[in-house]
């Protein structure tokens, strides 16, 4: 029996250091979500100054340092369709000091157009909240001869290739729902991609582009100084901040009825980042985004809150990426 004993307190003794080892490594998680954040934030956002994605993480900012009590560096990088900075953040170390805000190109489009992109949107990245979803609007320069949605197509067909439409990136939702539009409507016209809506308004402005397809906002001033014309919004129903401007769907196109695409963004983190860390920064975005003055300031720039949780808008992800995929591969687009 002595020796019985003996035995089992060397073996216990041998045990110990290694479950004091593996207790502490299981509290390491614990203690950086109570300890979080002790630094700084960087948040890129994959869209230029002026931008949708830029407003919302402007408005939500001062919001967002008031509940982390720490400050909220924004970076823009609209780089590559936003695929640039969407993939920095997949890199990044997953500790939740890094985040971006992201949209459809991206995140759902995006696995379906580049044949070599570098990060697994919902492998790679942890989704955090849905920030905003709106829909685009479909305009073309003032001075060209036409006011419907259905008279654009009549006109694209006539001259195919003739007219230019212009996007705000590579992938982004105004790009795909331009080329849906027309492998439905059997129609061409060549796109002509940009870094965010400014720059895609100024070249329809001028006439560089004769289309172009964006979130209202951005194209709201220049249609009320009459540079620009709606043709239709891309959601299911009217638009209320537009309520004169048809759908999509209402155009008259048998070939786009029912038809809708809405823009959607929102804020994710590296995978690996610990789970009380993502429920941490969630709960202080969800919170941004239903302050009053942050809801009234985005409303009044046309953008919807929405809220959530990661496992809400990793479901958007995953199903805007089914809904796509077959839309992407019979429009044949693709970004090498």
């Amino acid at each position: 029996m002595q020796d019985l004993i003996a035995f089992t307190c060397r073996h216990l003794c041998r045990l110990l250091p290694v479950m004091a080892s593996l207790a502490a490594g299981s509290c390491i998680p614990i203690a950086q979500a109570q300890s979080f954040p002790n630094k700084p934030i960087r948040w890129l956002v994959v869209a230029p100054a002026g931008s949708s994605l830029d407003v919302i993480a402007r408005a939500m900012q001062d919001k967002l340092k008031d509940n982390l009590g720490q400050t909220v560096v924004i970076e823009n990088k609209p780089q590559a369709g936003g695929t640039l900075g969407t993939n920095e953040v997949a890199k990044s170390a997953p500790d939740g000091y890094t985040w971006v805000m992201s949209y459809n190109g991206p995140l759902s489009f995006a696995p379906h157009l580049y044949p070599k992109l570098p990060y697994q949107p919902l492998k790679d990245l942890q989704p955090v909240m849905t920030t905003t979803s709106q829909p685009n609007v479909i305009a073309i320069n003032a001075q060209v001869p036409v006011s419907t949605m259905r008279e654009a197509i009549a006109l694209m067909k006539a001259a195919p290739g003739k007219y230019n439409f212009a996007s705000v990136g590579n992938g982004s939702s105004s790009h795909l729902t331009m080329e849906y539009i027309k492998a439905v409507t059997n129609t061409y016209s060549v796109h002509i991609p940009f870094n965010g809506s400014p720059p895609a308004v100024m070249a329809t402005m001028s006439g560089e582009t004769q289309f172009m397809v964006s979130v209202p906002t951005a194209i709201a001033p220049q249609v009320k100084q009459g540079r620009l014309k709606y043709l239709a919004v891309t959601s299911a129903h009217r638009y209320p901040l537009l309520p004169d401007v048809p759908t999509v769907s209402e155009s008259g196109a048998p070939e786009l009825k029912g038809f809708e695409a809405l823009a959607w963004n929102g804020v994710l983190v590296a995978a690996g980042t610990p789970r009380a860390v993502v429920d941490r920064i969630n709960s202080a975005l969800n919170d941004a985004i239903h302050d009053a003055a942050v809801k009234d300031r985005l409303k009044a720039a046309g953008l919807e809150p929405v809220g959530g949780t990661p496992e809400q808008f990793a479901k958007l992800i995953q199903d805007e990426s089914v809904k796509w995929a077959p839309i992407i591969k019979r429009s044949g687009a693709r970004i090498d």
